[in-house]
């Protein structure tokens, strides 16, 4: 897989930045809990396979977003940021959702990890997901 998409030069970046914006909020702590002790390399790879299921979003691009193995995948997603990061609860998750699809980097990143418009397809497969 090419981890390119994803500048694993900017993780501390990244992680100074949500301190600043979030790091009063209860997820925020629970991320800090869990990632006291990751070495860069644990970081780098977490976030590897975090951007493997974006690759695997792209490849689904051509199904409905409301499909039941696309809602798996979204499923399979928040499953994972409530393992590595902090509990990703339906309201989280809506508001990732629209952080992927909204431009700026986010949006680049997974879109060179799933190709053109699977931010796009990510975020009206999120809204489905948390609409039931």
């Amino acid at each position: 897989m090419d981890f390119t998409a994803f500048d694993s030069n900017k993780l501390d970046e990244y992680a100074k930045r949500a301190k600043e914006e979030w790091g009063t909020t209860p997820e925020y702590k629970e991320f800090a809990m869990k990632s006291k002790g990751r070495t860069k390399q644990d970081e780098e790879g977490i976030m590897a396979d975090f951007m493997k299921i974006f690759e695997e979003f792209g490849a689904m691009k051509e199904k409905d977003p409301a499909s039941d193995k696309v809602q798996e995948q979204v499923k399979k997603l928040q499953g994972f940021i409530t393992n590595h990061f902090y509990k990703c609860s339906d309201e989280v998750l809506s508001g990732l959702g629209k952080m992927y699809a909204a431009g700026g980097e986010f949006t680049e990143n997974i879109d060179k990890m799933g190709g053109d418009g699977t931010a796009e397809f990510t975020y009206q497969a999120i809204k489905n997901f948390c609409k039931k």
